[in-house]
């Protein structure tokens, strides 16, 4: 067995007046680490329309760069906001990723959730979901059709033929990110697997982790090969000193999240606008590499996570910070990870 994967996301947002030139090169820095010490994916996120003093480069171009550095690991969207982009796009940009991979890319789907997104690519309220669904049943059908035809306001085909088709058949692995119960069952239904989000608590995962695998039950589909799940890390020679460096920096971007309304589609009674001491607990894995993997084996033993991304990186970190903890994962963590016996999940 290989044990669990790893994988690392590049949060790639910097202040307004920040360097991106210097931040693209401590992200490319970053994959050949990961190249280097064995590590399985790379992943970017996305967003549109950064405010306040942030600014972000864009996902797709992004990746493409840090494929010339990357080796064989995974090329990761994670995630692609999908109802904001016209589905013919989507299908030939998404080919062109999987051809640059080699045949080894993961598309990470999800709704989003900021107003100023939505109204930028002009999605109404009330077709958000059922655009998001429209266009992710288009994106297969384009992909394994002869000819498919569609219409809707914003896209019309009559009987085309996509050409350029991934490497990967039918299709890349598509992970579907999810908050709401709702969107964990659509997962279920829509997607390969869910893409487990580090927003929630454990528990909450745990409970939604359940809704999953009843969903799939209903469906009449197995349960996924691959469980992934993105979590917020910090690996130090102790947690005082972890919590030390990252604190201030991923207080920071849950601020952002809340501001920009991540917290009102969470699940249940989760909260997001909490003081960092309360936010931390039984949601982020901070602390010696002892620490950090005691903190993740609940993931393993009961929601069957065998893919964990990693997300170091904060706007405005120090690269000394993301390196250090990088090079203790590498040395002390992934080592022991790669013991984990794993299975498929039943």
């Amino acid at each position: 067995m290989h044990g669990i994967k790893i994988g690392v996301i590049m949060n790639n947002q910097e202040p307004a007046d920040g360097d991106m030139l210097r931040s693209l090169e401590e992200q490319l820095a970053m994959v050949r680490h990961a190249r280097d010490r064995g590590w399985d994916s790379y992943f970017c996120s996305m967003h549109y329309l950064e405010d306040g003093d942030s600014q972000a480069m864009q996902q797709v171009p992004l990746l493409a760069r840090m494929a010339a550095e990357a080796g064989e690991m995974t090329m990761g969207v994670g995630i692609f906001l999908l109802n904001l982009h016209n589905p013919v796009y989507t299908a030939e940009t998404m080919a062109t990723l999987d051809i640059i991979a080699r045949g080894n890319l993961v598309l990470g789907v999800g709704l989003g959730y900021r107003e100023v997104e939505f109204d930028a690519f002009g999605v109404p309220r009330g077709r958000r979901v059922r655009r998001f669904e429209d266009y992710l049943t288009l994106l297969k059908r384009l992909w394994t059709e002869e000819a498919v035809s569609y219409a809707d306001e914003t896209c019309k085909l009559d009987n085309v033929r996509l050409n350029l088709r991934p490497l990967q058949q039918p299709h890349p692995p598509i992970w579907m990110g999810a908050n709401h119960d709702n969107a964990v069952r659509r997962a279920a239904r829509m997607a390969d697997c869910w893409y487990v989000n580090p927003h929630a608590t454990l528990e909450t995962n745990r409970r939604q982790m359940a809704i999953f695998r009843e969903a799939r039950q209903a469906a009449g589909l197995p349960m996924p090969r691959e469980i992934p799940c993105r979590k917020e890390i910090f690996c130090a020679k102790d947690r005082r000193t972890a919590l030390e460096m990252v604190a201030p920096y991923l207080a920071e971007k849950y601020r952002t999240y809340v501001r920009w309304g991540q917290d009102k589609v969470m699940p249940g009674d989760e909260r997001l606008d909490l003081p960092f001491e309360e936010l931390v607990r039984d949601r982020f894995v901070i602390g010696s590499p002892e620490d950090c993997y005691e903190q993740l084996r609940p993931y393993w033993e009961d929601l069957g996570v065998n893919h964990f991304i990693f997300r170091i990186q904060h706007r405005g970190m120090p690269a000394g910070h993301i390196m250090s903890c990088m090079r203790m994962i590498s040395d002390e963590l992934l080592p022991e990870l790669r013991r984990v016996p794993t299975s498929p999940a039943a």
